[in-house]
């Protein structure tokens, strides 16, 4: 009996340590972005299903947004369309936007939506082209002063939470492509899914932004360190943002955005770690790097909304 009891003590120290962020984050809204490593490794994809379902169990709802950038140029290639790049991203041909669709809303997307199903009837699958979710014009970046066509890559100008909010109400698990339909011209647009799941965050009035990264967070000084910043504001955020590696920003700047549109927390987390969204949110020590709002009273920069800039969504 004492050898029984000593081994499972652990498990019980475990449970009670989740007990306030249990009670913090209960009926509260969770968006997680998909991303990286976990979304090609097969134990790290069942231990991500595994971390939503349990969010869900334990009383919150999870919200995920995923892209698929490596799924994307591996089907582009099998199709035999070379990409050509511009201003860092893919210029999206509408043969390529059919694959990038494709892709998303047929691979990647049922995929997750099976994994997460496998332990209960909980997810649905949708892109922002359902129910207008998510709404987009065309973006076109500036190369040396000049604008340029990257065909269909879109910069997100609206969200209807309402589709959303109908699945959440039925407890369901909403698993969003991002793709978005646009009001202008009535296309379809591939977005960014780091600047997508930030903007659905603050739209959903969520508590918790996370999304998942193949570093362990936000470092201090790379590449001369590798110390990773366990917590900044916006503010410090922000004046760090043009110092930062191309692949994070759209990541940072989500984040951003998400704090400073009512979002009580956003993070950073390396999604190489198993259960890497567990630890997060139900443990003291936490991983990755979270970012809050400034305190009462600090001053924000004007313009800091998410700059939707995703050939790829990642």
């Amino acid at each position: 009996m004492s050898t029984r009891k000593h081994t499972a003590l652990p498990k019980a120290q475990t449970l009670v340590e989740a007990l306030p962020w249990l009670v913090r984050h209960n009926n509260k809204i969770v968006v997680v972005k998909f991303g990286g490593n976990a979304m090609v490794d097969d134990d790290l994809k069942a231990a991500f299903a595994q971390d939503v379902v349990f969010l869900r169990q334990a009383g919150l709802r999870p919200v995920v947004v995923h892209g698929g950038g490596p799924q994307i140029s591996a089907q582009l290639d099998r199709h035999g369309l070379v990409s050509e790049f511009k201003a860092g991203l893919r210029v999206t041909t509408p043969e390529a936007m059919d694959v990038v669709r494709m892709v998303l809303a047929g691979q990647v997307q049922r995929e997750l939506v099976g994994l997460l199903n496998a332990h209960g009837p909980h997810a649905v699958g949708l892109t922002g082209e359902d129910g207008n979710t998510i709404t987009a014009t065309k973006h076109q970046p500036r190369v040396e002063g000049e604008l340029v066509d990257i065909g269909r890559v879109g910069e997100i100008t609206g969200i209807d939470t309402g589709l959303i909010g109908t699945l959440l109400d039925d407890e369901r698990i909403p698993v969003v492509s991002s793709i978005a339909r646009s009001a202008d011209d009535h296309h379809v647009y591939n977005v960014n899914a780091d600047t997508a799941a930030a903007a659905l965050a603050v739209a959903l009035g969520a508590e918790t932004l996370l999304v998942l990264t193949d570093v362990e967070g936000l470092y201090e000084d790379w590449p001369r360190s590798d110390d990773v910043i366990s917590r900044l504001t916006a503010s410090q955020l922000e004046k760090l943002l043009p110092d930062l590696s191309s692949g994070m920003v759209p990541k940072m700047e989500g984040c951003l955005y998400a704090v400073r549109g009512g979002v009580s927390t956003a993070r950073v987390i390396d999604g190489r770690v198993p259960h890497s969204i567990l630890l997060e949110i139900f443990t003291d020590e936490g991983i990755g790097t979270m970012v809050v709002p400034d305190a009462p009273g600090a001053q924000a920069a004007p313009g800091a909304g998410p700059h939707t800039t995703g050939g790829d969504a990642q």
